[in-house]
């Protein structure tokens, strides 16, 4: 692969369209092995980190949510569907 911006350094869009590079990449299957498993390990690290930026988005908008209507009641926000696993 080529020089790559660390997963902290990327847009939660950028962080997103190179997981889906990664996955359509990885499901093609004409990587050699070793780019393979660099490129899941990759794209373990951007979902992991798609999903924290998620869960914290979510936190805030409960936070925000607390007081829309004045009586400083925490509305939590549904949360995201973190059952799905990168697989090839």
């Amino acid at each position: 692969m080529a020089e790559q911006k660390t997963v902290d350094e990327l847009s939660y869009k950028e962080a997103s369209q190179e997981l889906e590079r990664i996955i359509r990449a990885l499901e093609s299957g004409d990587m050699e092995l070793e780019e393979s498993l660099e490129s899941y390990t990759r794209g373990v690290e951007l979902l992991k980190s798609l999903r924290s930026r998620l869960a914290d988005a979510e936190q805030k908008v409960s936070v925000l949510l607390a007081d829309v209507d004045g009586t400083d009641k925490l509305v939590p926000a549904e949360a995201a569907d973190t059952s799905d696993t990168l697989s090839f």
